[in-house]
């Protein structure tokens, strides 16, 4: 991934201090929704979209997609690359 890429995608995240917050709670180690919700304070749906909003940029993956209740999250390469730029 080219620099320029990668500073937009870190700006993405900077954006939102819930995406921010996220990206090093689960830097922790697998996560569900609510856990994250929790950690934020925040409602599971909000959290849940802000895991949503990450996915799609390919910065976390649900490691068990096809569970209804109980989804893991962690993070990927690129969201370990950009929490550099987020300390």
């Amino acid at each position: 991934m080219n620099n320029e890429k990668l500073m937009e995608i870190v700006g993405f995240v900077k954006v939102s201090p819930y995406r921010t917050k996220t990206l090093k709670f689960l830097g922790e180690g697998l996560k569900m929704p609510s856990e994250v919700a929790k950690h934020l304070d925040i409602r599971t749906s909000h959290a849940s979209n802000v895991l949503s909003s990450l996915k799609k940029q390919g910065l976390v993956i649900c490691i068990n997609e096809k569970v209804k209740k109980g989804r893991l999250y962690q993070n990927t390469d690129l969201a370990k690359e950009v929490l550099k730029y987020l300390e």
